[in-house]
């Protein structure tokens, strides 16, 4: 009997060598896989999954409505291998995805964010170095978690100012041209870096014991920053509670860009291609979300279109 978790491997192995990223699902499918080798399970059924959710704690239906597309995903790969394997169907869980609106950050609270991060302990006090050049490296180009602790000392050129994103979320790789000042705050990064934990190519950023932070390191740190500044309230037992999360200042970061643009009268229809391409977005549809999910954004988008209208009608 092959147990689930072992097929899980060779799944996620599978997506990601096509290019998917899958490390918030991968983690989501690893929790399903353990509960299905707790109860002995060698292959997934709709009660399976009933009883995960049961097993599992407290969510919304939208929450559970997303795990059901992650199961299913796998399920529906598993039945190549297990005639037995049940798809649970999509109506499951009566639920509908929705994007959560961004928390948009004022300069104010990032400048706080990448300070703070900077005072975290450690034993040789990379930690500090390595968040606090990471979440402002995040800020100013608007780069996904994974994208950013994904570099390698290659990809950062800070003679030309290019970041190349290799780690992509569509798989296609794209260049980033950073401004000055950001390559200064990358060279003195890698310059400490370096004199903690010696020369030698490999990850650009690194953690104490030298290994490449992951996903979850990122998180948590950024979780304890934003408790410890007050945006959001201290939890027991290192729980991350809720509030404005990492991902943010990747919105931040697209909004107040397109803000821009209208504040200085730019053409956004022209601009927003070199945005979503600047972005990695598959679709200019990703991008222009960004006008409907802030008001005070969708507020100069519609003040824009008025006065089109009416020099169009006065014309």
């Amino acid at each position: 009997m092959t147990a689930l978790s072992q097929r899980l491997d060779k799944y996620l192995s599978v997506r990601r060598s096509l290019g998917y990223n899958l490390s918030f699902a991968g983690r989501v499918l690893r929790g399903f896989a353990a509960f299905a080798d707790r109860e002995g399970a060698d292959h997934i059924t709709v009660g399976l999954f009933l009883r995960w959710k049961d097993a599992f704690g407290a969510a919304n239906n939208n929450t559970w409505s997303a795990r059901l597309s992650m199961v299913r995903g796998f399920a529906g790969w598993l039945q190549g291998y297990d005639a037995r394997t049940e798809v649970p169907p999509p109506g499951l869980i009566a639920g509908k995805l929705r994007r959560t609106r961004p928390y948009i950050y004022s300069g104010a609270e990032v400048s706080t964010i990448v300070a703070r991060a900077a005072r975290l302990p450690s034993r040789y006090g990379l930690r500090g170095w390595t968040c606090s050049t990471l979440f402002g490296l995040i800020a100013v180009t608007g780069l996904r978690i994974n994208e950013a602790i994904g570099l390698d000392d290659d990809d950062v050129d800070l003679g030309e100012g290019v970041i190349t994103i290799r780690r992509a979320k569509s798989g296609k790789a794209r260049f980033l041209p950073v401004a000055p000042s950001c390559v200064a705050k990358l060279r003195a990064y890698h310059v400490e870096r370096t004199r903690l934990l010696g020369a030698g190519p490999g990850a650009f950023f690194r953690m104490d014991d030298g290994k490449r932070p992951t996903d979850c390191t990122v998180r948590y740190n950024f979780a304890q920053v934003s408790q410890d500044i007050g945006l959001r309230q201290t939890e027991r037992f290192r729980r991350h509670g809720r509030g404005p999360r990492i991902h943010d200042l990747r919105h931040t970061f697209a909004v107040m860009t397109i803000m821009r643009w209208y504040r200085s009268d730019a053409d956004p229809d022209r601009e927003m291609i070199k945005l979503s391409t600047y972005l990695g977005h598959s679709e200019p549809d990703n991008t222009y979300w960004y006008i409907e999910a802030v008001p005070e954004l969708l507020q100069l988008a519609s003040e824009r279109a008025e006065r089109s209208l009416a020099r169009g009608a006065s014309a």
